[in-house]
């Protein structure tokens, strides 16, 4: 499977945001785009007027990175966002939302989403009783997302239990931190996505 293998620190001082791709690191006095909040490359300090084209690029580019998502998938996201009843850009960021490997992000599973997808693939959670270990893999209401029995005694899996009640869920999803299980209370609202999104750019820019 394609993914992208450079430098995270690298993406977020491309967009010019913090994208929270390295989890905790990103909080603290090591975060890359703390030390240098300007673009990688020689010519990054360099100020350059944008066109509206640059700014739906780079809008759709920090959506992509956020959700660790590469273009191909992205665009059939894109797709499946404007066949579906609704706003597209709310559609299209619900989504991306509802992917596993993010769920178990948000429930506090995995310190970022590149360590989840890693946890997903290497079937450490079940999704209603049953092993998925596609990071892809779209929840629904209703569903239970758990860590499995095994996994329990993983000392990764340990370190990141510890650190569930120090962490807050988005009002569409559940934590049983006790017994290590999520609910999936509802699909996801645009309310409930915090981070810098402009959607419409991305619409703009798939419209062209």
């Amino acid at each position: 499977m394609a993914r992208y293998i450079g430098s995270s620190c690298r993406l977020c001082r491309r967009e010019n945001a913090k994208l929270f791709i390295k989890g905790d690191k990103c909080f603290t006095d090591k975060c890359a785009f703390e030390k240098r909040n300007y673009p990688p490359g020689q010519h990054g300090q360099n100020k350059s007027k944008i066109s509206n084209y640059g700014l739906q690029l780079r809008e759709k580019q920090k959506v992509k990175r956020i959700y660790g998502v590469l273009e191909t998938q992205f665009s059939l996201y894109y797709k499946k966002a404007d066949r579906m009843k609704g706003i597209v850009g709310e559609n299209l960021l619900s989504l991306l939302e509802r992917r596993l490997d993010n769920v178990v992000y948000r429930l506090g599973f995995a310190s970022s989403r590149s360590q989840a997808r890693q946890l997903v693939r290497h079937n450490h959670f079940l999704v209603n009783g049953k092993k998925v270990n596609i990071p892809s893999y779209l929840v629904k209401p209703n569903d239970v997302i758990q860590i499995s029995e095994k996994s329990k005694e993983s000392p990764l899996i340990k370190e990141t239990i510890e650190a569930i009640v120090r962490k807050s869920v988005p009002s569409w999803l559940e934590i049983d931190a006790e017994n290590l299980k999520g609910h999936v209370r509802s699909l996801p609202l645009r309310s409930d996505i915090e981070y810098p999104i402009q959607e419409q750019l991305i619409i703009e820019l798939y419209s062209k």
